[in-house]
């Protein structure tokens, strides 16, 4: 998820919940474990949240008991009241005799009813208290024990204020004429939107009724079914199908005024009309991307891949949601520098969405793989060392996050203990980086890619469809390789187990390296009362990747003093940079030199974007400049509405603000 580690190294959280007052609004303020009669075929209960599921530390929902296989969603927009008002009809088999209960998840729902579709009749529920890392429970008593399957019906309401929803006004977006809904699931947020099992350990198929504005389009991460159904009162009907199982962190929503360009035989791009030209440029090479994963890692089974260039707000680089891809506008570099997010997440269609990490302590195994593949992606069409540069600056990254997070962190193994801990409040580019490089290690140890490439296409075979944890690869990869002595001797326990970097380092170093350190030399050594013979030809035998690469390593020293800043700007004109890797890294470089004369623009840049890779670390450097913390901290109060959930949620805690 969440795009190209490279794009996305400071991810450190991917979603907050709301706090448990929020989250109890919908329901009656009574004391713990006070039942409320609610009509004689229908009952609910309120209680304190407890019972986690003992095969996902993060859901309440019982999947190993009573399974959901499929959703089918009838759901109305309602923009003027910022919430999705409808039903669903969960279609659950039980696997074990004598379980009573469907289990669910949800957060912040108002459940209306619930009815078995083959009677007719009301059923009994329970809704237990919301907790504030994981909602609350909803436990529906099955309508007879004989049955093995069953479709039970809940009419329900999300909140407006939905964690799993943005709603933006018309002059939050680009066209300022329309509204625009968008959703972001991961990683346990489609409970705010589907009363369901939120758990990556199950997976299900969908089908949407989708009723919205008749001057909107709606897209979700399935195929459409036929055009848009016109109904009375400027209303459409927009209809979905999805038929490959996937967790429910998958499904996805957007609603707008969209405009769409084709990119090639299975693959168009939408946006709003004043990005989509320039997105059909800067995202040409999909199908390149497309049909050369598909060499490395099998057929791909998801029909379209399509891409949705959201508003700025979005807090991601990317989004994998399957056949609609989610983007955002600040990799449109206007040159393609920024595109190898699409890898990353066409990475994704094979390494997360058909294998599944069976729930997020085991989140390495989507990010590590998907990291993995993206760069072989890269590799096979830009050459060998393409992979390496780009693992190259991943190990900086993830040198840069452990950093932040603490060498003795425990959120820095591979394999995370989540009891009692939100996946919102742990992830960070540990699983991506570093679940790279022991995958690089493996490959090595296996005898290179000439050896593990068949082994991954198998592996991503055998386990397609299905959610696996570290032990279920540990298995496989020793079964494929019985005789490998050197596989044989891995410590899998301090690789997974341990914290801080990786217990091996490998050497990814290239000739694409030394001129960005060449540069940097330059930069660091040379001395303000001489002559700079600094000049934009500097930078015009680097490519973007490089350019970013060197401002990394200049990161890395000491602060540069104001004088070579200023110097630096009248030679490359960073002020103005369209890379949004390239400005980032030098707001920083600015921030870091406490260049005060820079702050309104690293404020601007916090502003005008949601990208949480980029707002992060920015407020946090600010936050640590005593001069500039009030500005950043009253910047932030000004904009926080402006902001998706995760990202305010994430950055409050950056700024030490207390949350209400």
């Amino acid at each position: 998820m969440f795009g190209n580690i490279v794009l996305e190294c400071m991810i450190i959280v991917l979603v907050g919940f709301k706090f448990a007052a929020q989250i109890a609004s919908n329901f009656p303020q009574l004391p713990p474990n006070t039942s409320v009669k609610t009509g004689s075929a229908r009952s609910s209960c309120i209680k304190m949240g407890d019972g986690l599921s003992p095969g996902d530390p993060n859901s309440y929902s019982n999947p190993d008991e009573v399974a959901v296989s499929n959703l089918n969603l009838i759901w109305k927009i309602d923009f003027q009241k910022k919430i999705i008002s409808g039903k669903v009809t969960l279609t659950a088999n039980r696997k074990k005799g004598g379980v009573r209960n469907l289990i669910l998840d949800s957060s912040d729902l108002k459940i209306l009813e619930v009815k078995d579709d083959e009677s007719g009749n009301n059923l009994d529920f329970e809704v237990h208290a919301p907790d504030p890392k994981f909602g609350s429970k909803i436990e529906i008593t099955l309508p007879n024990l004989e049955s093995e399957r069953y479709n039970i019906t809940i009419a329900y309401e999300t909140s407006p204020k939905a964690s799993a929803l943005q709603w933006l006004d018309p002059e939050q977006t680009a066209g300022k004429k329309h509204p625009y809904l968008f959703s972001q699931c991961q990683a346990i947020h489609c409970r705010s939107i589907i009363p369901c099992q939120d758990t990556p350990s199950s997976k299900t198929t969908y089908s949407a009724e989708v009723t919205a504005p008749s001057d909107l389009v709606v897209l979700m991460s399935a195929i459409r079914q036929g055009e848009p159904a016109d109904v009375p009162e400027a209303w459409k009907v927009h209809r979905f199908q999805q038929k490959v199982p996937m967790p429910t962190y998958l499904i996805a929503i957007a609603v707008g005024a969209l405009e769409s360009r084709k990119l090639g035989p299975r693959s168009h791009v939408w946006s709003e009309k004043e990005y989509v030209d320039e997105s059909a440029k800067e995202f040409s090479e999909t199908e390149l991307m497309l049909s050369t994963a598909e060499s490395i890692c099998g057929p791909y089974v998801w029909g379209i891949y399509d891409l949705l260039v959201l508003p700025p707000s979005f807090p991601y680089g990317g989004m994998e949601n399957p056949c609609l891809t989610f983007v955002t506008p600040t990799v449109l570099a206007g040159d393609r520098s920024l595109a190898d997010v699409i890898a990353h997440e066409i990475a994704h269609s094979w390494t997360g969405n058909l294998i599944t990490n069976r729930n997020f302590e085991h989140f390495w195994l989507n990010e590590g793989f998907t990291m993995f593949v993206e760069r072989k992606i890269l590799g096979s069409m830009h050459g060998k060392e393409a992979r390496l540069f780009s693992a190259f600056r991943g190990l900086k990254d993830l040198s840069d996050a452990i950093k932040t997070l603490g060498d003795n962190n425990p959120l820095t193994q591979l394999v995370v203990d989540l009891k009692n801990l939100s996946p919102d409040d742990s992830f960070s580019t540990v699983p991506y980086e570093k679940g790279h490089t022991f995958l690089y290690y493996l490959e090595e140890l296996a005898g290179g890619p000439e050896k593990f490439d068949p082994f991954l296409k198998d592996y991503l075979d055998k386990y397609k469809y299905k959610s696996i944890d570290t032990d279920d690869f540990k298995k496989y990869l020793y079964e494929y390789f019985p005789e490998n002595e050197a596989l044989k001797k891995v410590d899998w326990e301090k690789w997974l187990r341990s914290p801080g970097m990786p217990p091996v380092l490998p050497d990814y170093s290239t000739s694409l390296d030394k001129a960005c350190a060449s540069l940097k030399n330059r930069w660091v050594e040379w001395s303000r009362d001489g002559t700079s013979n600094f000049s934009i030809n500097d930078l015009k035998s680097l490519s973007a990747l490089q350019i970013q690469e060197f401002l990394t390593q200049l990161l890395l020293e000491n602060p540069l003093s104001i004088s070579k800043l200023e110097a630096m700007q009248k030679a490359y004109d960073f002020d103005n940079a369209k890379n949004c890797e390239i400005h980032f890294r030098w707001l920083r470089l600015c921030i870091k030199g406490q260049w005060s004369e820079k702050i309104p623009l690293a404020l601007k840049f916090v502003t005008q974007q949601g990208r949480m890779k980029y707002v992060r670390p920015i407020y946090r450097d600010l936050y640590g400049w005593e001069e500039a913390r009030l500005k950043a901290v009253e910047n932030f109060k000004a904009h926080r509405k402006e902001m998706m959930f995760v990202a305010a949620y994430v950055v409050a805690k950056d700024l030490h603000l207390e949350e209400k």
